[in-house]
């Protein structure tokens, strides 16, 4: 992996890491490799669209960049980079609390195909000037991230004396020397900021290891009432939660594990897609993400029921590989790798792809 050799160990491990032994992030990826799709033939697919609609918009893809804190890590100017392909893909850039750039830069810069997302904690007064913040910047959706009450020990991260800000020891200083253009970059632009926090006219500075453990039902209940736009709620894997959260007003729930890198002990993402799917009905939007790794994936997500996926990792391994124009060259094989996948199993159209496209010795069903 060419990300690996281009990074620090440090900043290489962060991105790829997960919580305790790494099981969950092993098994999102596992799990999802084992679904099999069933090859058509003598389908006409030779007009293949990746267009699509959630929650009332229209998008170019079916898929987007899923919140990440801190991208700028990867590469200097990461998150100006993905504003940039959400703009001209039409893809939905969901900017982190804790992004390297400011929610009103990156919503200018992805003109508008931005979603906010919320990291609540127990200062109220922050929660609510985040909060107001997206609203006056033009975001119309919000999602708030649920599972992670405290943050998990990452042992990758406790081995490399990874922190936020950075400390540096002889350890980190071999690190970044081994790695050049990547330190030169940092030191030429300097270090990443959460510059959420470092505009907020609070004076409060990010915490990283800050308790959200207080965050429960009756504030998705008040957000509910005090956001008037589109409400998404991240991080959900049970069935009660999901259902409840629906019952509550969510417009959105988007299934995640959080990649792996909260619980290792928590189940697949994928493997409770469906249930979740048949919890909520047909008809409610899911959104996805965990273990997303290539356009088999995606596709595999949309049959379990997904109505629009969201990618983590890959999209900083390709910024931390080769920069924008890295990211941009992921894009674009990605794309092409979905359209190859729905001609294989004759599909021309997004909606077109549910459980009818599973391999026939998997679901146990005839397609025909």
């Amino acid at each position: 992996m060419r990300a690996r050799r281009c990074l620090p160990r440090l900043i290489f491990d962060f991105i790829d890491g997960a919580t305790g032994q790494e099981v969950a992030m092993q098994n999102n990826c596992t799990e999802l490799a084992a679904i099999h799709l069933q090859p058509r033939v003598l389908v006409d697919v030779e007009d293949v669209s990746l267009a699509c609609n959630l929650l009332g918009d229209g998008y170019g893809l079916p898929f987007g960049v899923a919140p990440m804190g801190m991208c700028d890590l990867a590469c200097s100017g990461a998150d100006a980079a993905i504003s940039e392909q959400a703009a001209r893909r039409r893809l939905p850039h969901c900017v982190s609390t804790a992004a390297s750039t400011t929610m009103e830069d990156s919503f200018q810069q992805a003109d508008a195909q931005a979603w906010f997302q919320l990291y609540a904690g127990t200062d109220v007064e922050q929660n609510e000037e985040m909060i107001g913040r997206a609203e006056a910047a033009g975001y119309e959706h919000l999602v708030l991230t649920v599972d992670t009450p405290r943050l998990s020990r990452r042992n990758r991260d406790a081995r490399n004396g990874f922190q936020v800000p950075f400390q540096i020891g002889v350890r980190q200083f071999v690190d970044f020397a081994l790695h050049p253009r990547w330190s030169l970059s940092a030191l030429f632009d300097g270090p990443p900021k959460p510059m959420n926090y470092k505009t907020s006219k609070l004076g409060k500075s990010f915490q990283r290891n800050d308790s959200r453990g207080g965050i429960d039902w009756a504030f998705l209940e008040n957000l509910r009432q005090r956001w008037r736009g589109k409400l998404i709620v991240k991080g959900v894997t049970s069935t009660r939660d999901a259902v409840q959260i629906k019952s509550l007003g969510a417009d959105a729930i988007y299934v995640s594990n959080h990649g792996g890198r909260q619980l290792d002990s928590a189940p697949a993402a994928i493997s409770v897609l469906p249930v979740i799917r048949a919890a909520v009905g047909k008809d409610y939007p899911l959104i996805f993400d965990s273990g997303i790794r290539a356009g088999d994936d995606i596709v595999r997500a949309l049959a379990l029921g997904a109505d629009f996926v969201m990618l983590g990792r890959p999209v900083l391994f390709a910024l931390g590989a080769g920069g924008a124009d890295g990211l941009n060259s992921f894009l674009n094989h990605l794309e092409e790798d979905v359209k190859s996948v729905m001609a294989q199993i004759g599909v021309t159209k997004i909606h077109q792809i549910n459980s009818s496209v599973l391999a026939e010795i998997q679901s146990g069903n005839l397609n025909d």
